[in-house]
């Protein structure tokens, strides 16, 4: 590494292989962080084979949480006596103790990137223990406008946020993709609506199923609605386990086993596969207390693939859906609304390519290489001491 560069220590749990947006957004932090910065990891065991070329880690424990959260606590400060870093990073919000443990103990300064949940957490240790600590970091970074209120409501200083949309990948043009996935699981050219991600209790896909598709299924007798995603066994907040059994029991319940497919965790081509086939993605996430949804980063990659996004404006959702430009968002729990649209758009003619590739210039706004260009920013401002952060915002 070259001498001169800024350090950066980052401790976070969330990194492939471990899926999930969560852990898209530090596999390409830690990337993009080290176009500027000389960058050493700690995170779990499993996720060290997957860092960015050339970047070092030090591992510990994934399970049980406890012990990831004592072993981190140990090994983020001994890298840091170690690596004497300027500024220590946490990937979430479970590690900020961890970050600011470390960089208070080399003088250097602490940032946390916070998602919505990392903040409206209701669970009352975590709230007492963790949340209490975000007003004493340096700086905190968060995904969207809504998670910026939530931090500001907690008590961090409204100067010390600064919001860095995460970021897409654009994939190669390819919808001859579609036809592929079509044929894979026997779809014809029935019309296709599709959720993909983690099966957690605040997607609200169990109430979609319900609300929604007898009444569409009715008037369209040929839609299908492809879900792919499991159960989010990794995840911290409760609600992630049991949903598949629910989502099975609806469908048998309504008689919708031809019109719902659960297709599982499939590879990124076959997703790919799937978003090119697809009229819509649905995202009727709910507003639950406690449980918010941050961003909606799965909305953004289906602008990517040129697929408009419908679903519910709940948390920062609003963030990463332009309407009308790469979709519509509706009233929290107005179902009404969100099927009288999905029918409308599975009745239509299939939309020319020049429609969905205006939905792909939206999401070119959100490159990972755009995120890594304010991601470097901010930390750089914050490096610089008091008065660089705004000057970055």
């Amino acid at each position: 590494m070259p001498p001169g560069k800024p350090r950066v220590l980052v401790v976070t749990r969330n990194l492939p292989p471990l899926r999930g947006g969560m852990e898209r957004l530090n596999h390409h932090l830690l990337r993009e962080l080290a176009a500027a910065f000389e960058v050493r990891v700690c995170c779990p065991h499993e996720c060290l084979a997957a860092l960015p070329q050339g970047l070092v880690g030090s591992g510990v424990p994934l399970r049980p949480l406890p012990g990831f959260v004592a072993a981190s606590a140990v090994k983020a400060l001994t890298l840091a006596v170690r690596f004497r870093p300027d500024l220590v990073l946490a990937g979430s919000g479970l590690t900020a103790p961890m970050a600011r443990l470390a960089a208070a103990a080399v003088g250097a300064r602490s940032v946390a990137y916070l998602h919505g949940l990392d903040i409206a957490a209701d669970h009352w240790a975590y709230r007492r223990l963790w949340v209490r600590q975000f007003p004493a970091l340096s700086a905190v970074l968060v995904n969207s406008r809504h998670t910026a209120g939530l931090a500001t409501r907690a008590g961090v200083p409204a100067e010390r946020v600064s919001i860095v949309h995460p970021g897409v990948e654009l994939p190669p043009w390819e919808p001859a993709l579609g036809a592929e996935f079509r044929q894979r699981f026997g779809l014809g050219d029935r019309p296709l609506l599709l959720s993909l991600g983690r099966l957690t209790a605040r997607k609200g896909l169990v109430e979609f199923v319900e609300q929604v598709m007898p009444g569409l299924a009715g008037v369209l007798p040929e839609v299908v609605l492809a879900v792919i995603g499991g159960e989010a066994v990794h995840a911290l907040k409760g609600g992630g386990g049991g949903q598949l059994e629910r989502l099975q029991a609806s469908i048998r319940r309504l008689g919708l086993e031809r019109q719902v497919r659960l297709l599982g965790e499939q590879d990124d081509r076959t997703a790919r596969g799937a978003f090119f086939a697809s009229r819509a993605l649905v995202f009727p996430v709910l507003d639950l207390p406690g449980d918010v949804e941050g961003f909606g980063m799965v909305a953004i990659e289906a602008a990517a693939h040129g697929v408009p996004t419908l679903g519910f404006a709940v948390g920062g959702v609003p963030d990463a859906v332009a309407e009308p430009r790469s979709g519509s968002l509706f009233r929290p729990g107005d179902y009404a609304a969100l099927a009288a649209a999905l029918q409308r758009l599975c009745a239509a003619a299939d939309e020319d390519e020049a429609a969905r590739l205006r939905r792909r210039d939206f999401a070119a706004e959100f490159e990972w290489s755009r995120f890594g260009q304010r991601m470097r920013a901010v930390c750089g401002a914050v490096l610089a001491g008091p008065g660089g952060l705004g000057a970055a915002a």
